[in-house]
């Protein structure tokens, strides 16, 4: 069963020695318009299809725009056997409101 994380405490787990990995299930023309520095973005439909570009064993939090996609995606890559896995509640557009203000809403 996937975890949940807030993204305040999303900021302060990506700033640790060894971060978790971020991964944007968005479609590409909504990451050009508000992009996670530094995430894995792989659209939500893809993420079967590209399931080896995932490792396993890392703690992998999942973003979305507003959460619904990714806790979807959270949910599948737990079936398939990741077991440190997270969905990032309200997505890109809580990180905006209440993380980084420089990221566009949309």
């Amino acid at each position: 069963m996937p975890s949940e994380i807030s993204v305040r405490d999303l900021r302060q787990r990506i700033a640790e020695p060894e971060p978790p990995v971020v991964l944007d299930v968005r479609e590409p023309q909504e990451i050009a318009i508000a992009r996670f520095p530094g995430a894995v973005e792989i659209p939500m439909q893809s993420v079967p299809s590209r399931l080896g570009e995932l490792d396993r064993g890392a703690e992998i939090f999942v973003l979305c725009h507003h959460g619904m996609r990714s806790a979807h995606v959270a949910e599948y890559l737990s079936e398939q056997g990741f077991t440190r896995i997270g969905n990032v509640t309200g997505g890109i557009d809580a990180w905006s409101l209440l993380v980084d203000p420089s990221v566009p809403r949309y």
